[in-house]
């Protein structure tokens, strides 16, 4: 999408094309609401656009369009079985729910639930907390701690008794910011510096590592 829209702006404004690039994603947008990453991309290239409104068709015009350019390929993903299991992962809040723990899933994504769904992984989650419920609670995305906090509030326990899990810096960053008791987080792409700089006590590439 942001490449897209890149070469569009640089035909329209007479500058060189300059992609997207995975260095962008996880400095700008990895694990934040949909606007929120596409305005922060959009400052890091000194592109400024209006704000638009969430309901209008996706286009390049305005950051909301470009955020709802992103999620329909985002659910063209889904519907085409783009969704991917990190089985790992699921073994090891299979383990803990096991033994007693209660769980949350906590996203920027507004289309979370579709994306539990398609992994079959939905009833692993006591509670979500994710862009849906974001909006309607006027909650503050990552790296602010505030979804993060409302999932401990709806579980029942204390961010001091609760353990945030994050592969976005965004994330970790959020975990730290709100005093959860450990923040882990998961290495996907060479990131273990930066999740560690930004507020992981502990970081894995993979959360098998833990399993008892």
């Amino acid at each position: 999408m942001f490449d897209q829209f890149l070469e569009y702006w640089s035909k329209a404004h007479g500058e060189k094309f300059e992609p997207f690039t995975d260095d962008d994603y996880f400095k700008y947008v990895d694990g934040k609401l949909r606007y929120e990453g596409a305005r922060s991309f959009l400052e890091s290239r000194g592109i400024v656009l209006p704000q638009g409104d969430a309901d209008e068709t996706p286009n390049f015009q305005t950051v909301c369009g470009l955020g709802n350019f992103k999620d329909s390929l985002v659910k063209d993903a889904i519907r085409s079985g783009g969704v991917e299991k990190y089985e790992g992962s699921i073994k090891w809040v299979e383990q803990l729910r096991q033994g007693g723990l209660r769980t949350a899933v906590v996203s920027s994504s507004s289309n979370c639930a579709e994306v539990l769904q398609a992994a079959g992984i939905a009833d692993l989650f006591d509670v979500r907390v994710d862009g849906v419920v974001a909006r309607e609670l006027h909650l503050a995305g990552k790296p602010a701690p505030d979804t993060f906090l409302k999932a401990a509030q709806l579980l029942g326990v204390p961010p001091g008794r609760a353990v945030v899990v994050e592969d976005a810096i965004s994330g970790v960053e959020a975990g730290r910011r709100g005093n959860f008791a450990l923040v882990i987080g998961v290495d996907r792409d060479q990131q273990r510096d930066a999740l560690l700089a930004h507020g992981a006590d502990i970081v894995v590439n993979d959360l098998a590592e833990l399993l008892a």
